[in-house]
């Protein structure tokens, strides 16, 4: 797959665009508005990333034929022309979906509440079975007469996102009851080659840290099921049904596939990759901006001077982002329904930009300026690095705490390293 992936037009046209990027090939300023549309571009030649589902239904032979199947899904598991895979499974007459299972935010990801109740499918009667309900694992009885599970949704690259314990989960009651496990896999959405964040304590896994990983791991779904089935000797009958076209420099505006927000507040590209920094911030008592029409491109709380924190985090010359004076009043989440003064963060150049570092500067900067009011300890919750916390605690540069991650980092790339499926 390799040599052919390499002679295609498509990676040609990729290739080349990197070496424009890193100013290795010169290019007419006339052609600079094409480079600027690669998205479209790539679309030009037909898809040029196919996801599992896409590869699934390309294949010339049923490899579920006779198989009751169970799904896990939400709006997300689509196929490159929007068709659910919900309703692939239905429409197949050589196999029968006999379950769904829904993750946080429901079956069609537009639901933000604390519990998430059974249900049934409209369209094809199937019942679903909530994940994010009462229970958090396929229970015996949910999964009885299903000889296969499914899992096929987009998650967003951070090892907090709930979808990956889901995933973890039903791997784990998959093994238990002897039932074949099948990932569909997606793309990570931040790209496959950025290691970046602490290192989870050994002592803080919970649903929000199924496994020992930095807060953003470069894996996609099926290379996480890959490593959490060996090193987490789970021992499921796992299957990965691979990408095709993807390659792990690529980010999700690389792949020409369309963005379908996985949660209510990831509705952009830009607010996925500022999300894994700064959402970390909001349980130290500010407002990310939930409840906004710009989730994680904001921060504040009432008793922040905005023109202060914009200066300061704009001194410290972040790459990626820059920042700008706010005010907004966010209907969820911290200080819903109050007036908040803070700082609009601009996504510069996502490439460069380091979400957690982004983060970190903003806890250091709020810590430092308003110890009595932002609440740094409290971080702990998804950060999960009580080391970290210490040294910001202490006045650590940010810089160096950064730098302080390295060999844990090392240790896990090499680590994930034989687990990877892509290039």
């Amino acid at each position: 797959m390799g040599h052919n992936r390499a002679s295609s037009p498509v990676f040609r046209f990729r290739s080349y665009l990197t070496l424009i990027r890193l100013g290795i090939v010169a290019i007419p300023c006339a052609f600079l508005g094409l480079v600027a549309d690669v998205p479209r571009l790539l679309a030009a030649h037909g898809v040029p990333v196919k996801t599992g589902i896409d590869v699934y239904e390309a294949m010339n032979s049923e490899p579920f034929a006779g198989k009751r199947v169970g799904l896990i899904t939400n709006q997300t598991g689509v196929d490159s022309e929007g068709r659910r895979t919900i309703d692939i499974f239905a429409g197949r007459k050589d196999l029968k979906l006999v379950a769904l299972f829904s993750p946080e935010h429901g079956i069609s990801g537009s639901k933000d509440e604390a519990k998430i109740a059974d249900a049934v499918e409209e369209k094809t009667g199937v019942p679903i079975f909530s994940l994010y309900g009462d229970t958090r694992r396929p229970t015996d009885d949910m999964l009885k007469g299903i000889d296969l599970l499914v899992f096929d949704m987009q998650d967003a690259g951070v090892r907090f996102y709930t979808y990956v314990t889901t995933m973890a989960y039903c791997m784990e009651a998959a093994a238990k009851n002897h039932i074949e496990f099948v990932v569909m896999d997606r793309p990570d959405p931040l790209g496959g080659v950025v290691i970046e964040g602490p290192m989870l304590d050994a002592d803080r896994t919970s649903f929000t840290a199924y496994f020992p990983m930095p807060v953003r791991y470069g894996m996609t779904l099926g290379e996480l099921a890959r490593m959490f089935n060996a090193e987490n000797h789970i021992g499921a009958d796992l299957r990965v049904i691979k990408l095709q076209g993807w390659h792990r420099g690529e980010e999700y505006a690389q792949t020409a596939l369309k963005w379908i927000p996985p949660s209510p507040n990831l509705r952009t590209l830009n607010e996925s990759f500022l999300y894994p920094g700064i959402e970390i911030v909001q349980a130290g008592g500010v407002s990310v901006g939930r409840g906004t029409g710009t989730p994680f491109e904001v921060v504040g709380a009432p008793w922040i001077r905005g023109n202060e924190l914009a200066l300061e985090l704009n001194r410290r010359k972040i790459p990626g982002v820059s920042f700008a004076a706010t005010q907004f009043t966010p209907n969820d989440g911290v200080f819903r329904g109050q007036g908040c003064h803070g700082v609009k963060i601009t996504v510069t150049d996502r490439s460069g930009l380091r979400s957690v570092r982004v983060g970190l500067e903003i806890a250091d900067a709020l810590h430092r300026t308003y110890p009595d009011q932002f609440q740094l300890g409290r971080i702990i919750a998804l950060l999960g690095s009580q080391p970290t916390i210490a040294k910001l605690e202490h006045g650590s540069p940010p810089r160096e705490i950064i730098a302080s991650w390295g060999n844990d980092l090392d240790k896990f790339a090499k680590m994930r390293e034989k687990y990877l499926l892509y290039h």
